[in-house]
Order: structure tokens, then C-alpha cells, then sequence
């Protein structure tokens, strides 16, 4: 009997690993791959469980033709909106960036956009209430982290006033994200005591056959008022210490950057809201009158007269929209290029255009959180320091216990992009995420300054500061990196 079973458990393990190397390489980037199958060979049952769990990026397929459907709905009617040119042959990468967004993402390029940033965390949220004050008709809300505490209740009054004023208010939020924060239930109990039609994004409940790889999240961030104004980001709907008590003792809060948006680009921001709503609950919010104007050449003057364009990103997209746009801004930058992200876990692609941009002159800088929030992401991040420092990369930490979470990105004096989007794995393959590509000097000069405000509080790594650290230390890094790939 014993030795039957011996004989089974080494053909069930012959067999799983067999199955891995014929089944996981398929359509799979190679170090992805190659995680999972060290993985399954190295603790087959365990592997495979895993791989069973979370080794699919793929959303149900109602999910995905409904993204499908919605493309189609927007190629046709945003047809009649030029392509973005540029006549200056050094800017003509910036309308090949437009095609190919517009190619995987539907949504064109348009101009006329009044564009603010909004560095400041607590005046951002103020601000959207203001926002939220002056709706006469919708307000559309989607945030992946949504809480209803005492820095956001301006905001939730504001929402709740409004539809006392029969403004209808659609609100979206994670499931999984926002049920991780200490005051859910509390926000929960709250909102359903109010006229706001609220739903949760991505949920899961086997009861009802709503069951997907657990961690795929919809990590949007964006705010539509009466189709007239936008806000989009970095920055979550909770207070900036995310309501952790031991966040507060440790006086860690975080960074973030909020954009305030008028103008064309608020219809295409609020096409994705509509998307997410349908997708959510099959309530199809039909879009009256056609806002999206035709672009003129160029790539306006001023920060009141930005191109702007969204870009959706996620699981429902096979192409992977944000790191693409990525990678081919970063190849077509010739002087400077400014990157933040609070997780920065490249895959081989988005490494080679960061360190290729360095290696050829161009003067590249990361900034980054000296401290981290989550272990595995922070320690895989590390481990990427040391080719972004031989490849001439100059990194800069943002002090201590702050956590930087801004995520946005400017290309020369060119092209800035800001967004929920991270540089890491997860970001392109299992978030919903949203980007906005903005264009023209002036807007990358109002991006400069939140950057130089970075700058002057962040220390600088130095090589060798970090050939210095201990074995201890690059081997956690090292494990890390190679968990960050199983995706």
C-alpha cells in the first residue's frame, strides 16, 4: 500500500511538472514563466495550488466583451476626431504616442484642456468637494481605495447634498481594496444610509459564481462632475494616513498628485467611469451630445490649451496599453526624463528603456520612497537599484516615513504623464488603471516644480552607498524580485 502510494505521488508529480513546462511558458512573458515553473518544480503541489489560484490574469468573459463592446461604441463615434499631427520633426514620436493609444485604448487625443495640479493631499480632496457643490446634474465617483472619514466627510457631504438636490451620484469602489481599511464597515453603514447608488468594483462572492484570481484590483482613481470637470491620479478617497492607527504612531502618510481636468478630456475620463459602472452592474449610462472636439496641430501653449489624452488600462485589454505607452516615450526622449513611482518593479522591457535612455546621454532620474508599505513590493524594488545606478540612472528617496505615491512621469519638455498606473508588474498585467498623456511645455514646466519639490527634501542614492549594503539585505531583494514575477 505504501509503495503504491509512493509509486502515485511520483507520477502526480512527473505530471504536474511536464503539464508546467508545456502549459505556463504559453503567453507569458519568459521571466513570468520562468518564476512559475522554478516555482512548481521546486514545490510541485504547492506550486501548482498557487498557479491554480493565481496564475490567470484573465477577467470573465462578460467582463471582457463588455470592454470590447464599449471600444467599438467609442472608435465610432470619436471617429470624426482628427489624429493628433506635429509638424516639428523632433515631436513627431508624440503623434505616433497618440495613434497607438488611440489604437488600443479607443479614446483620441483632444485639445483644449484647462489642466491644474494638485500636489497638496487634503486641499485636493477639498477641492473636488467644491467641485461636487456647484453639480446640477451627475457626479460619477471611482476610487480604488474609498473611505469615509474625517478628512474625507467634506467630500461625502458634498455628495450627499447633491443628490438632496436630485443630482444623481454614482460611486465605485474596490472590493478587496477598500474592505483592507479599518473604517469599511463604518463607510459602508454610511453610505447606505444616503441616496448614493454606490457598487463594489472587481468583487468576490463564490455564492454567486463571482469568482476571478483574487488579486485583480481596479486601482482607478477618478472623479466626473456634470461632464464639465475631472480629476484623475495618484491619490486615493481616505485620509492620508490610510486610517491605520499604527500609521499615525509612525507619522507615516502619504504623497500623492491629483489632477484637476476641464475641458474635452473630461468626457473621455468619464467614458471609462461609464465603462466601469456597466461593467459592474449592466446599467448602460449613455452619453448625450458629442464633447470631443477636433485636435489642431501642435501641442498647445499654454496650460490652459493642453492635448490631453486617456489612456484605460487592465486586464480587459490584451495589450498591455500603459506599458507600451511607456516604453515608447521613454526610447523617444533625447534629453531628460523625470520618473516617480512608489512601485517600481519593471519588467524586462520597461528596465531596458530606462537604463538604454541613460546609457545614450539622456539624463534620467527615479524617485522613489526611502521606506516602504509593502515588504515584497519594496524589497523586489531594491533589487532593480543597482543596474539603474551602473546604467547611470540617479535615484532619489523621498524622506522617511513619508510614502511617495505620486505616480507620473515627463518626457523632455514634451510629454507628461500622470495617473494611478505604477511602473511595476502588477500596474500593467492585474490593475484597471487610467493614465493621462498631457502635451506641451507648459504643463511639463507645472510638472517640473512638483518634481523639484521632491528634489529638494529627497537624499540621493550613491553607488557606492549601495554596493555597501549587506548579503543579508541583496538576498531578500533578490527573493522578492522573483516573487514580483509571478503574475
Amino acid at each position: 500500500m505504501v509503495a503504491a502510494l509512493s509509486t502515485l505521488a511520483v507520477l502526480v508529480h512527473v505530471t504536474i511538472c511536464v503539464a508546467a513546462l508545456c502549459v505556463i511558458p504559453g503567453g507569458r512573458r519568459p521571466s513570468t514563466g520562468m518564476a512559475w515553473l522554478l516555482l512548481i518544480l521546486a514545490t510541485p503541489y504547492v506550486g501548482f495550488l498557487l498557479f491554480l489560484l493565481l496564475g490567470s490574469t484573465h477577467v470573465e468573459r462578460r467582463r471582457h466583451l463588455k470592454q470590447l463592446h464599449v471600444n467599438e461604441r467609442i472608435q465610432e463615434r470619436t471617429a470624426a476626431v482628427a489624429e493628433l499631427h506635429e509638424d516639428t520633426p523632433r515631436l513627431a514620436y508624440v503623434a505616433s504616442a497618440a495613434r497607438l493609444n488611440r489604437h488600443l485604448g479607443a479614446l483620441p487625443a483632444v485639445g483644449g484642456n484647462a489642466v491644474d495640479f494638485l500636489p497638496d493631499y487634503q486641499a485636493a480632496i477639498l477641492t473636488m468637494a467644491d467641485a461636487v457643490h456647484a453639480a446640477t446634474d451627475y457626479v460619477h465617483v471611482e476610487f480604488y481605495i474609498t473611505a469615509w472619514d474625517e478628512v474625507t466627510d467634506p467630500f461625502f457631504d458634498a455628495l450627499v447634498q447633491a443628490t438632496e438636490r436630485g443630482v444623481r451620484v454614482r460611486l465605485l469602489l474596490d472590493h478587496l481594496g477598500s474592505r483592507g481599511i479599518p473604517t469599511y464597515k463604518e463607510t459602508v453603514r454610511r453610505l447606505d444610509s444616503t441616496r448614493i447608488e454606490w457598487r463594489p468594483m472587481m468583487p468576490i462572492d463564490p455564492l454567486h459564481g463571482r469568482m476571478r484570481r483574487p488579486d485583480l484590483r481596479n486601482h482607478r482613481k477618478i472623479l466626473v462632475v456634470d461632464g464639465r470637470v475631472a480629476f484623475a491620479g495618484s491619490q486615493n478617497l481616505i485620509e492620508a494616513t490610510y486610517d491605520k492607527p499604527k500609521n499615525r504612531k509612525a507619522g507615516r502618510a502619504w504623497v500623492d498628485l491629483a489632477v484637476r481636468v476641464e475641458g474635452p478630456a473630461v468626457t473621455a475620463l468619464d467614458a471609462v467611469f461609464r465603462t466601469d459602472w456597466y461593467s459592474e452592474t449592466d446599467e448602460v449610462i449613455e452619453v448625450s451630445g458629442d464633447t470631443l472636439t477636433p485636435v489642431l496641430d501642435g501641442t498647445g501653449s499654454s496650460v490652459g490649451d493642453v492635448v490631453c489624452q486617456v489612456v484605460p488600462s487592465g486586464p480587459g485589454f490584451p495589450m498591455e496599453n500603459n506599458l507600451r505607452l511607456f516604453t515608447t516615450l521613454l526610447y523617444s526622449a533625447q534629453q531628460r526624463i523625470s520618473l516617480t513611482s512608489p512601485y517600481f518593479v519593471p519588467d524586462e522591457s520597461l528596465l531596458y528603456a530606462v537604463t538604454t535612455a541613460a546609457q545614450r546621454g539622456v539624463s534620467v532620474e527615479l524617485f522613489v520612497s526611502a521606506v516602504g508599505d509593502q515588504f515584497m513590493v519594496y524589497h523586489a524594488q531594491r533589487s532593480y537599484y543597482e543596474a539603474l545606478l551602473e546604467a547611470g540612472v540617479r535615484i532619489f528617496r523621498y524622506p522617511a516615513p513619508y510614502v511617495l505615491h505620486s505616480k507620473h512621469f515627463t518626457i523632455d519638455d514634451d510629454v507628461a504623464v500622470v495617473g494611478s498606473s505604477n511602473m511595476d508588474m502588477r500596474s500593467f498585467a492585474l490593475n484597471y488603471e487610467v493614465s493621462l498623456m498631457l502635451l506641451g511645455p507648459e504643463v511639463v514646466k507645472r510638472m517640473r516644480a512638483v518634481e523639484d519639490a521632491y528634489r529638494a527634501v529627497s537624499s540621493e542614492l550613491t553607488h557606492a552607498e549601495w554596493s555597501g549594503r549587506t548579503r543579508g539585505a541583496r538576498y531578500v531583494d533578490n527573493v522578492m524580485r522573483l516573487t514580483a514575477a509571478l503574475q
